[in-house]
């Protein structure tokens, strides 16, 4: 772990990423490593499908694009304080496959170890990422480190 100069955060805008993303800045911090944070959207399904209004009278039900957003807000808000104590990070935003722009990431950055999120969020992720986790981890030139964290009891 000596060598570990540039790590490589992978975000898929959902809400358990934050996790990976703060366990990215601890080890940059610990190591005295850069840290890069890679924020993949990707719409592999009908994207309107997806938000369409949920048949629940209550707002606690959101769409999956407003949960996105949400998100990306609170990400974007623990990255700032970070930068803002002088602490570099460099933000990726990519839009297309996500295995193949993962993949690229690691390669033109030259990234040491890759943080991933270790299991699927939910019903939802699972349909959006469930394969992508299993397809990164094969083509990986580096070491990955798997973030989990069980997901929470939901109240029904």
């Amino acid at each position: 772990m000596e060598n570990i100069k540039r790590i490589l955060a992978i975000s898929r805008i959902t809400q358990d990423c934050r996790d990976v993303v703060q366990s990215g800045i601890s080890l940059a911090k610990c190591m005295g490593a850069q840290l890069q944070v890679l924020h993949l959207i990707s719409n592999p399904v009908d994207q309107e499908a997806l938000n369409a209004p949920l048949p629940f009278p209550d707002e606690r039900h959101k769409t999956y694009l407003s949960i996105q957003e949400e998100t990306k807000e609170e990400l974007d808000k623990m990255l700032k304080k970070e930068l803002k104590s002088g602490f570099p990070i460099k933000l990726i935003i990519k839009d297309g496959n996500p295995v193949d722009d993962v993949v690229q990431v690691v390669k033109d950055e030259k990234i040491d170890l890759l943080l991933l999120h270790a299991h699927e969020e939910g019903r939802l992720e699972h349909l959006l990422f469930g394969r992508d986790n299993d397809a990164i981890i094969r083509r990986m030139p580096c070491s990955i480190l798997l973030i989990k964290k069980e997901p929470e009891r939901v109240a029904w």
